[in-house]
């Protein structure tokens, strides 16, 4: 896999990774609706795929050094617990739209962060103007049609808070793929994710553990497809790509999420998708053209 591949497949692979990810939303959904807690899903999820992930990547168990191990720690806070924590804590004091459009400027976040410390991955003219069009797609996408807004400062806060650290996660990940295995490096990212965590159960709310839940077909088909697709395989998917294709680029990719999603809850939940819904994912597809296209 060490062969340069066509820019073109890069960016097909990580539009894959991110159509997947777009379900996760209806398969936690489904976890929610039979009793599961955010967290407790985020956990069985995670411990699932450190399990399966360890079994690919076993000979190195510790950094460098202690400065790429904090970075590493990094890694599992702001792609993992702290990640998840702040985009679905937002959605208890904000509605889901809100956390929705602002979740979704988690590219603009990577490009500024990225900005400030590689000149590499700084965007051209046309790039941002191809930005800032998908993200108009993507409020085109999650407003449906319904226009009714609500600000609340502490969840509009939070849902910021889940977009910055998505943000750190790629600026941190820049920096360690250049040096570790792409297996060794997904797998200090569901460690870390899994350690920091634990404080949530301790002092916040216990693990749930009721076997009349996590027995169900239902419930233990999605956790699975959760652990071993959408985080064993995307997350190393996801970590090969991004060097590649490059950062900015690859998270930019993340615009088209909300359209995934839209698609699967109509199909699955049966979900309403308006005309308007329909031209914002045009309008989203455009502002990516604009981002890829040559010069």
């Amino acid at each position: 896999m060490s062969k340069k591949l066509p820019n073109h497949l890069y960016f097909f692979v990580a539009l894959l990774v991110v159509a997947i990810w777009g379900e996760t939303f209806v398969s936690s959904k489904v976890l929610l609706t039979e009793g599961m807690m955010p967290a407790d899903i985020f956990f069985y999820r995670f411990t699932l795929a450190y399990l399966c992930m360890a079994m690919l990547s076993h000979k190195q168990f510790l950094a460098k050094n202690a400065k790429d191990e904090l970075k590493f720690l990094a890694l599992g806070l702001s792609g993992g617990s702290l990640y998840f924590l702040t985009e679905n804590m937002a959605l208890k004091y904000s509605t889901a739209s809100n956390v929705a459009i602002i979740v979704g400027t988690t590219p603009m976040m990577t490009a500024l962060l990225l900005a400030c410390f590689y000149k590499d991955e700084r965007m051209n003219i046309r790039q941002i103007q191809g930005s800032f069009i998908a993200f108009a797609g993507l409020v085109m996408v999650v407003l449906n049609g319904q226009f009714a807004l609500h600000l609340n400062p502490l969840g509009d806060a939070l849902a910021l808070g889940a977009s910055i650290t998505w943000g750190v996660y790629s600026l941190c990940m820049k920096s360690l793929s250049q040096q570790y295995d792409v297996r060794f490096i997904t797998r200090k990212v569901f460690g870390y994710g899994l350690l920091t965590i634990l404080p949530w159960f301790f002092f916040v709310q216990p693990l749930q553990t009721d076997l009349a839940i996590l027995g169900k077909s239902v419930v233990w088909m999605n956790l699975l497809y959760l652990a071993l697709v959408a985080s064993l395989l995307c997350f190393l998917t996801w970590n090969w790509v991004l060097p590649r294709l490059g950062v900015v680029k690859a998270t930019n990719v993340v615009y088209t999420q909300c359209a995934f999603t839209m698609v699967i809850s109509a199909w699955v939940l049966g979900e309403r998708i308006t005309w308007f819904a329909i031209a914002g994912t045009a309008v989203l597809i455009a502002g990516m053209l604009l981002m890829i296209k040559r010069k």
